[in-house]
């Protein structure tokens, strides 16, 4: 067990159907009383949720004390309807946004900008900086970017963001945390002093979590892969999803990290035992009726 309590947070997304809805509060009700400092809720590749992902956050900001911070991304929108819908986030309670580029829709293969549209994040953090903005959080990635010509470039690029006015960044999964480590160093060594917060993924289910994985670009260890094949399905592979974790999660604060964000797939099982096993405990913060 990890020695230092770090802080924590989590990623939603927005449900797209009825039974989804109840799976993504229930979700809430379990992970909320751990007390994250935030929670995130994703946005469709192509802007797809937006509507939904608006309404979780003025029912998450109505209910519960944590902050909101809904992602936000520059695909298939102008400039105008892209502020528009960050103007309507504020009015709503959420005081930081993640700020992305987005993931191009399925039937591209490489991002293309909307005509009037932001060209890129960095675009889009300086406008939301303009915009009154002070707490924008962006994508780091520990291994290469699939647009990224060298992990030269794609620390550059992150500096960007934080030159643009990024105050702390959430990084993509990983499952070493040699990987995160690595990235870490070369961060700082690239003159970058602002937060980065390694991103945790509790593998739910191997052999369809694995797909989503590789599209992402992380990499899997052969040992790794190896021993969720063993543990085949059920209870056995969830009790290793939660070691895997934890020992991950355990080694980076041992060197100094006291952060994470958890990408919880809107199941709260796997990331609540691995929140217990590092010392979180539960601490009810729910907004109460005036």
């Amino acid at each position: 067990m990890a020695q230092i309590k770090p802080s924590i947070s989590f990623e939603f997304f927005p449900p797209k159907t009825l039974a989804a809805s109840f799976q993504v509060w229930e979700s809430l009700h379990c992970l909320a009383p751990l007390s994250p400092d935030f929670v995130s809720i994703t946005y469709g590749a192509d802007g797809s949720t937006r509507d939904r992902t608006q309404e979780m956050v003025e029912t998450i900001n109505c209910n519960y004390a944590f902050d909101v911070a809904p992602h936000l991304t520059c695909a298939n929108m102008s400039r105008e309807d892209t502020l528009n819908i960050a103007k309507r986030c504020w009015d709503i309670g959420a005081r930081q946004i993640v700020a992305l580029r987005g993931d191009p829709p399925k039937r591209n293969s490489k991002f293309i900008p909307h005509p009037e549209g932001f060209n890129n994040s960095v675009e889009l953090i300086k406008a939301l900086v303009s915009n009154g903005f002070s707490n924008i959080r962006v994508g780091a990635y520990p291994e290469l970017h699939p647009d990224a010509s060298s992990m030269d470039a794609n620390i550059d690029w992150l500096k960007g963001k934080f030159d643009a006015g990024a105050t702390s960044a959430i990084t993509q999964f990983f499952f070493e945390s040699k990987t995160f480590l690595r990235f870490r160093d070369k961060c700082v060594k690239a003159g970058i002093t602002a937060p980065i917060i390694p991103g945790i993924l509790p593998i739910e289910n191997w052999e369809k979590n694995k797909v989503f994985i590789a599209r992402c670009g992380a990499h899997i260890p052969n040992n790794l892969e190896a021993k969720f094949v063993a543990a085949n399905a059920g209870k056995p592979a969830d009790d290793l999803s939660v070691l895997v974790a934890t020992q991950m999660c355990t080694n980076l604060v041992n060197e100094g990290i006291e952060q994470f964000h958890f990408y919880t797939l809107n199941r709260p099982t796997l990331t609540h035992k691995v929140c217990q096993n590092l010392g979180i405990t539960s601490n009810i913060k729910q907004k109460q009726e005036a």
